[in-house]
């Protein structure tokens, strides 16, 4: 079978909740990167086969989010496009797509990547003024948090299904702490040395008071202490340990990836930056869904046979802390490699609980992430990984080429 390449990978920063991309919609962000891609590339848009989106709080947004992307970013209207949504995988899942359909040689050109804007999640009437409302009061629900943050089967938050994990695996709250304090820590410092510059495209945001660029990831909190997170009340469990400081954030953004068959790569001349060599999926019982990346991880490694210590770099979606210390744990205990020697390769400048976490955008933001370290530091193999409302997980396996 032909080989599937990434030729281009870039991403807004990520605003965060109310924060500067607020009044932005997310065809506007995903198509401001998709331009960028299309200029850089200077690639034929006739010649792309497919776009395809992950967003997951599409009430409100307009039909069909990957269509207003592709034709607010110029693409002609005899491409289509189309939105996919796998919960915080959809990003991820978009790229899967496109990877399957190259990979069987039924598309050459695809765009995938995903697009969030949770600051924009509108509230539901869930039809109760279909029949007309004849007296009283009616309930309103937070799409935010009826379809992105509750897990459909148990009923619960998100959060709670992460003190499911951290008593099964007796994670205490200043290991959760101390983690996410490395988490904001890293990402100051990429901030700080322009690590994130090259993946970044600037995105011109227009208001009453005028414009601004905005260029930089606006979540992570500078100086954050273990002393400072210590003193935040449990947010899911009266006595429970997970909390806003050390659970990911709710945010704004948008990532996209060009993929491309050897086919066209070599027609068009193009120079592709990585080679999608594996991808994996996986699912486990919902009540504990931040385990997911474990068996994904366990296929994607399985089909590039590959093991875990052959990964130079990982990124691991930090949905929460305690969640990504039990796949830490449980990749250790699976592929026989100590839990540092994981943790000193994972989310190396930062991640979700520092970066923020735009649930449509970070599937795609963590490969675009991931493969502009793995092309600054030389590494050879990159796996990016997730967990996944409802009990699922997705992973994806790179192969740098520069």
């Amino acid at each position: 079978m032909k080989k599937v390449y990434i030729v281009v990978a870039k991403r807004t920063a990520i605003g965060t909740f109310l924060g500067s991309l607020k009044n932005e919609s997310v065809a506007d962000m995903g198509a401001a990167v998709l331009k960028n891609i299309i200029d850089e590339t200077k690639i034929n848009p006739e010649k792309i086969d497919e776009v395809v989106v992950g967003n997951v709080l599409q009430a409100g947004q307009g039909q069909g989010i990957g269509r207003q992307v592709a034709i607010k970013a110029g693409i002609p209207y005899t491409v289509p496009g189309y939105s996919v949504n796998m919960v915080c995988g959809s990003g991820m899942k978009a790229l899967m797509l496109g990877y399957a359909n190259i990979k069987a040689e039924l598309q050459n050109l695809v765009i995938a990547g995903g697009a969030e804007s949770m600051s924009q999640a509108p509230y539901l009437a869930h039809g109760v003024l279909r029949e007309g409302h004849k007296m009283g009061d009616f309930k309103l629900t937070d799409h935010l948090v009826y379809d992105a943050l509750t897990d459909a089967y148990n009923l619960c938050h998100m959060g709670v299904t992460a003190e499911n994990i951290r008593r099964k695996y007796n994670i205490s709250r200043e290991a959760q702490d101390e983690f996410a304090v490395e988490s904001q820590r890293r990402a100051i410092e990429a901030i700080k040395s322009g690590k994130f510059k090259d993946e970044i495209v600037p995105y011109q945001v227009n208001t009453k008071k005028g414009s601004f660029i905005f260029d930089t990831d606006e979540h992570p909190r500078e100086g954050t202490t273990v002393e400072a997170l210590a003193k935040l009340k449990p947010a899911f469990e009266k006595d429970g340990t997970v909390t806003a400081g050390n659970s990911s954030g709710i945010n704004d953004g948008a990532a996209m990836i060009m993929l491309a068959s050897e086919e066209i790569v070599e027609k068009k001349g193009l120079k592709p930056l990585a080679e999608v060599i594996a991808i994996g999926q996986g699912g486990v019982d919902p009540s504990i869904m931040g385990l997911g990346p474990t068996p994904a991880i366990r296929n994607a490694l399985k089909m590039a046979n590959l093991k875990l210590n052959d990964i130079e770099l990982l990124e691991l979606n930090e949905a929460f802390a305690v969640q990504a210390l039990g796949v830490i744990r449980e990749l250790s205990n699976e592929h026989g490699v100590p839990e540092e020697w994981i943790r000193e390769r994972t989310n190396v400048n930062g991640g979700a609980i520092a970066l923020g976490h735009p649930v449509g955008m970070s599937g795609a933001r963590i490969v675009v992430t991931l493969l502009h370290e793995m092309i600054k530091r030389g590494s050879k193999l990159g796996l990016a990984s997730l967990c996944i409302g409802g009990g699922m997980g997705t992973a994806v396996v790179i192969k740098n080429l520069c």
